[in-house]
């Protein structure tokens, strides 16, 4: 299946409220939930005042807060004094929930599953956050300079086995990976290809927790990759592959399904206009994911509602939207037992995402996890209890706080008898905060709150 039938011309045109798809809260929250990990309902309130285009400009050009930055960097350092990488989940958990600029994260993560590398095998919690850190400062940027950074860096190497690559025995890993999962996508290469592009990486090694070239180690022989022969000095291989054409459109079909839907298979006529703007503005990233943010496509049925919640979205999601703060230390690990450990992907191929987050073990684990934050007593929903926080939005009736939970997580309207018997949860006898959280957790259960 692909999405053949979607007229290119139309896609792309940006997206301009009308009468028949004004610009509301809902298709707000649409955004800031896709750009992001929602929206609380005072963001809505702001957001539905401001122009889309204007939204998205602001999204995709963050100016970093400085007083955020410095709490998250000595959250960092705490973290990294300890020496357990598993506790970085924790600092990460923390940065996305309280990110003033939740785009740039969204993306950051997205290079984390594309460029995939866990700390089951790195285990330096050092090397790993600064992978992290090199992700951040190329999310929105320069795809090329990511591709040229990610090939030294040193919890790269040591994840595809490249720590020492010697002329006599050139290591293939990750020459391979940068054909099949970074930068081609199957198909566009040849085993010859591989081994060639292998060569040009040897000499490349890592000495006290750094990249270093060996130059007495490089094979400085002519090598032939995708039709061009030469020596292939330091980094004009990896240019040789971000030229093919299938490069670009690679990326963007990643995009796609990252920020719009995870099926059907974006087809190659819908992919297109894209790949030609990246490849025009020398792999800009911010530019196309503003142009897929400000698009028709973007707005309409062939989008909304048709993406699986990975766990960060379904769970930081959650707490967002709600002005919630809980334990970043369970937050973290809450995140791994639902299958999404943050540093800790399954395999170099990150993960599956889509459906693959979705069967009758994960459900029931999915939803647990978001009762268990609810009525944890660290959570806090804007400073308070669930009761005072709603009252503070105008939602008093239990009718009301089900109309603000549905505004505000899910992206499709659930069934009116659905709607009933959260109200009839609120309104049972009991502490009313514990009645909310029960409704919450029962709102989790229905196959709405699963898509996004």
């Amino acid at each position: 299946m692909t999405t053949a039938a979607i007229d290119p011309s139309w896609a792309w045109k940006p997206f301009r409220p009308s009468k028949q798809q004004p610009w509301n809260r809902a298709r707000a929250a649409h955004l800031l939930r896709r750009a992001g990990f929602g929206a609380t309902s005072q963001e809505l309130d702001a957001a539905v005042e401001q122009d889309p285009d204007e939204i998205v400009g602001a999204l995709v050009s963050p100016n970093l807060d400085a007083k955020f930055e410095q709490e998250s960097e000595a959250f960092a350092a705490t973290i990294l004094a300890s020496g357990n990488p598993k506790q970085l989940s924790a600092w990460w958990s923390y940065v996305m929930l309280r990110t003033p600029h939740p785009l740039l994260e969204k993306t950051t993560l997205f290079w984390h599953g594309h460029f995939a590398t866990s700390a089951a095998k790195v285990e330096d919690s050092t090397t790993m956050y600064n992978q992290n850190r090199l992700f951040r400062q190329f999310a929105l940027g320069d795809f090329g300079k990511l591709t040229h950074a990610i090939s030294r860096d040193p919890a790269m190497l040591i994840y595809l086995d490249s720590v020492t690559n010697r002329k006599a025995h050139p290591n293939e890993n990750f020459a391979r990976e940068v054909m099949e999962l970074f930068c081609l996508g199957e198909g566009n290469y040849s085993e010859k290809d591989i081994q060639e592009l292998a060569r040009c990486f040897t000499g490349w090694e890592i000495r006290r927790g750094k990249f270093r070239f060996n130059r007495f180690q490089h094979d400085t022989e002519t090598k032939s990759i995708l039709g061009r022969s030469g020596e292939m000095p330091e980094g004009e291989s990896i240019d040789i592959v971000l030229d093919q054409p299938a490069a670009p459109q690679f990326i963007v079909r990643k995009l796609l399904r990252y920020f719009m839907f995870d099926e059907p298979f974006a087809s190659d006529e819908l992919v297109e206009p894209l790949a030609n703007e990246l490849r025009e503005h020398q792999w800009d990233i911010s530019h196309v994911v503003g142009r897929i943010l400000t698009s028709q496509l973007f707005y309409s049925e062939h989008v909304i509602g048709r993406k699986v919640r990975s766990p960060v979205d379904l769970v930081i999601g959650m707490l967002r939207t709600l002005e919630g703060s809980t334990n970043s230390y369970q937050l973290g690990d809450d995140l791994n037992q639902l299958g999404q450990g943050l540093f800790y992907p399954p395999n170099v191929k990150g993960w599956d995402g889509g459906r693959a987050w979705i069967n009758s073990s994960t459900l029931l684990g999915r939803a647990n996890v978001i009762g268990r934050i609810v009525r944890d007593e660290k959570t806090r929903f804007g400073g308070g209890k669930l009761d005072e926080y709603f009252t503070r939005l105008d939602a008093e009736s239990a009718s009301a706080i089900v109309d603000k939970l549905v505004e505000l997580i899910l992206a499709v309207e659930p069934a009116q008898a659905v709607k009933g018997q959260l109200v009839e949860v609120i309104n049972a006898e009991g502490d009313r905060s514990d009645r909310i959280a029960a409704a919450i957790h029962a709102l989790s259960t229905i196959p709405e709150f699963q898509i996004m």
